[in-house]
């Protein structure tokens, strides 16, 4: 349905989007991870045809979008990472509005308020004030105003930043059910591991402004298949301990969270032993070791050095 081939932006001589490239089949749900700054939301600004790149192309069914914008435009829905509502209005008056501007007009209008207020659950506040919304209700209804006209293609940048779980959830529920019962296609981005694993069939992970990895969850996963994943934790902090560990060629890559340690290494490298060693060295107790399968956190780590959310 989508390509997008050698996609690059550049500023000021530095570029900030670097010759990504990737495709959506129809009726995939794919998701594009990274950290803050990884240039996940200008990657999206040009394929939905609000950017031009520097150099590269997006093709829709194989004709350039930047030859023919309307093409895309009239079947894709774009959800911003920001807050894109009239506060001073009310929820239905912000679809109403929004749904003229898509060229609806009365009765096929009217059905359309209605059923995305259904979609979103916001049919009972539908004549609140927007500003008086919690968080995650507006971002709900940042989501209904993209799905007013039934677009084919939406693309989510970021919809849960900020809010709380219950909205999150409903969220991710909501994108679901959109992909499997309506057959939309959608591109999500999210720094959130969890939220990809959950609603992806395929995840291209994004750093720097490339694309270093892309597969299922499980391909991604299989990076990691020749290493072990551990879990340690400590009774007390230990830098000595910790710099000892980063300091090895032998380990993949050492994350820290307050008291607790995750290690990757080769299967070959014996970590029980070394982190058992270790602790007695720098007198640190050990109060549990854990031996996982790798998570996509994992993959990430390995491949970047630092965790998602740097």
């Amino acid at each position: 349905m989508l390509e997008v081939t050698g996609l690059t932006k550049t500023y000021k001589q530095k570029s900030v989007v670097k010759n990504v490239s990737m495709y959506l089949n129809n009726g995939e749900t794919v998701g594009l991870l990274g950290p803050n700054g990884a240039g996940k939301s200008t990657a999206i600004n040009m394929i939905a045809s609000l950017l031009m790149p520097t150099k590269g192309d997006v093709l829709l069914n194989g004709k350039s979008i930047m030859k023919n914008p309307a093409d895309l435009r009239n079947i894709l829905g774009v959800v911003p990472q920001e807050i894109a509502l009239y506060e001073e209005l009310s929820a239905e008056e912000n679809l109403t509005f929004f749904a003229r501007i898509h060229g609806l007009k009365k009765a096929e209008l009217h059905e359309r308020v209605n059923d995305v207020l259904d979609l979103i659950g916001l049919s009972d506040r539908r004549k609140d004030i927007v500003k008086t919304y919690s968080g995650g209700m507006k971002r709900r209804l940042n989501i209904g105003v993209a799905l007013l006209h039934n677009p084919k293609l939406i693309i989510m940048d970021e919809p849960t930043v900020g809010i709380d779980p219950q909205s999150r959830n409903y969220i991710l529920e909501a994108v679901k059910k959109l992909n499997e019962e309506k057959g939309i296609t959608v591109l999500y981005t999210s720094h959130y591991m969890e939220e990809v694993e959950f609603l992806c069939d395929r995840i291209y992970i994004m750093d720097h402004g490339e694309i270093i990895a892309s597969g299922t969850t499980e391909e991604l996963k299989g990076i990691l298949s020749s290493e072990n994943t551990l879990v340690v934790k400590l009774e007390r902090s230990s830098e000595e301990m910790v710099e000892e560990l980063k300091n090895r060629a032998d380990i993949s890559s050492v994350k820290v969270k307050d008291t607790e340690l995750t290690l990757i290494a080769p299967k070959n490298v014996n970590l029980f032993s070394l982190v058992i060693a270790l602790s007695e060295k720098w007198q640190v107790a050990i109060t549990s070791i854990e031996l996982k399968n790798p998570t996509l956190e994992d993959v990430f780590l390995h491949l970047t050095g630092r965790v998602l959310r740097d």
